[in-house]
């Protein structure tokens, strides 16, 4: 049990690191092969790269319900462990993995049923139309990778192996920076498939990344055995599970929502709105992968320590992650400040594209810093068993101030106004987050008292 001990025993600064760094490189690893793909796509054309930005609004909620059934597992495991409650941790992880299987398959119905229908919301050009179809529905009917290897990771780090989950992501991400010109543009004798390409060498390394997370779990996870002889899908585990886990589907679902409503909006301006947008939003996410690498690495040790009732490591803990975010976010904002031409012209921009972005990401990344204390402390009360802030602060973040101000400052200042809604939406999430945390050290200091 040593792994999972140093939950409770390991110095916080030391131990947030160690568990967040492995996560942070993963994640930056697997969100490079995104920006890769639109690189690779951005070469077949510039309609192409818009019709994945169309479809990657869909991406994103797969993404969604399988990090947040992963999300409420890891939390829901965790602390079991740290109350030495053995036999209901098994029992959480195998509830998880079915809900993550039946989670799967809406989607592989929604790549079978849905995928036109859902490009064609957005656009009635036939060029981008037939291109995002085809690049949504096999990401979606082959859904299930991304789910099983979401899972097993989340198992991984529940239990403090977060360079295990590591390893697992990156054999996904590896393979799909590898295959991807390959598959794209037929090198080595392989066929030149085009936009399919993209998706099929996506599809791959997902299912790569789940069979590595089961290897991986199966030799070195002893903590945690997933087993069915015995099992009961018992309706306490399923709540427990989704009481962090739904509001987590649900904060990152509206990144779904607000790229398809922006989409919506851009769109009105012109194409290469959109595709300038499903650019900035990937290098957005590349950057914010580190801060969620932070934010999951700490969810288990606030879970673990709360489930040990140690509230000084708790408070701790949360004090960490907000100084450790505002410096990676500067770092970021510094890059999107400096380099907004160099960052587009990675991704074959064309005059009309720059002439939109290089304005808006000097705009855009002044937002980043309040936007790293509010994701902080949404991570710090999943990790206390409640997703409810995280939700709420997205809320307003992506939607609900968001997108009000965008069609407003868009009416009254055209295109290059739009982006200082980002100004106004982070600054009202944060200081809903600030609220919601003192009242939160409150109650935590009176129960653990």
């Amino acid at each position: 049990m040593q792994k999972e001990n140093k939950m409770g025993v390991m110095p916080i600064p030391r131990l947030v690191l160690s568990m967040s760094i492995p996560i942070m490189i993963s994640m930056l690893v697997q969100s490079m092969y995104n920006i890769v793909d639109s690189i690779f796509v951005a070469r077949i054309s510039e309609s192409a790269l818009t019709a994945a930005s169309l479809a990657y609004s869909a991406q994103i909620l797969q993404i969604a319900v399988a990090v947040g059934t992963g999300v409420g597992v890891n939390a829901l495991v965790s602390r079991r462990l740290g109350a030495k409650e053995y036999q209901k941790a098994n029992e959480a992880a195998a509830t998880g993995l079915l809900l993550t299987l039946l989670s799967s398959l809406l989607f592989v119905l929604w790549g079978l049923l849905g995928s036109r229908a859902f490009i064609g919301m957005f656009t009635s050009d036939p060029v981008i139309r037939d291109y995002g179809t085809t690049y949504l529905r096999i990401c979606q009917i082959y859904a299930s990778g991304i789910f099983l290897g979401t899972f097993f990771q989340r198992i991984l780090q529940a239990t403090g192996r977060t360079t295990s989950s590591m390893f697992a992501q990156m054999v996904g991400a590896v393979t799909n920076l590898v295959l991807d010109p390959i598959l794209i543009f037929g090198y080595f004798g392989f066929p030149a498939m085009g936009i399919a390409g993209a998706a099929v060498a996506t599809i791959i390394g997902q299912w790569l990344a789940a069979l590595a997370g089961l290897l991986l779990h199966l030799r070195y996870n002893k903590e945690v055995r997933l087993t069915f002889r015995g099992f009961r899908l018992r309706r306490e585990n399923i709540l427990a599970i989704y009481k962090v886990g739904l509001p987590t589907i649900l904060t990152q679902a509206f990144g779904s929502v607000m790229v398809a409503l922006m989409n919506k909006i851009l769109i009105l301006f012109s194409p290469t709105a959109v595709a300038f947008f499903g650019v900035y939003f990937k290098l957005q996410n590349f950057l914010f992968m580190p801060l969620h690498g932070l934010g999951q690495g700490s969810l288990p040790v606030i879970s673990f320590n709360y489930g040990a009732r140690d509230r000084a490591r708790i408070e701790e803990t949360i004090r960490t992650i907000v100084r450790f975010s505002l410096c990676i976010a500067l770092i970021g904002a510094l890059i999107f400040l400096i380099f907004p031409r160099q960052l587009l012209n990675a991704f074959s921009a064309s005059d009309a594209m720059k002439e939109i972005g290089v304005p808006a990401l000097r705009i855009i990344c002044i937002s980043f810093l309040p936007a790293s204390v509010t994701m902080m402390i949404g991570y710090s009360h999943s990790g206390l068993g409640s997703g409810m802030v995280n939700l709420c602060a997205t809320a307003l973040r992506q939607c609900v101030v968001l997108l009000p101000c965008v069609l407003l400052l868009g009416r009254l200042g055209g295109i290059g106004a739009i982006w200082f809604a980002f100004w106004i939406a982070e600054g009202c999430a944060l200081a809903f987050a600030l609220l919601r945390l003192r009242q939160s050290l409150r109650r935590i200091r009176s129960e653990l008292a």
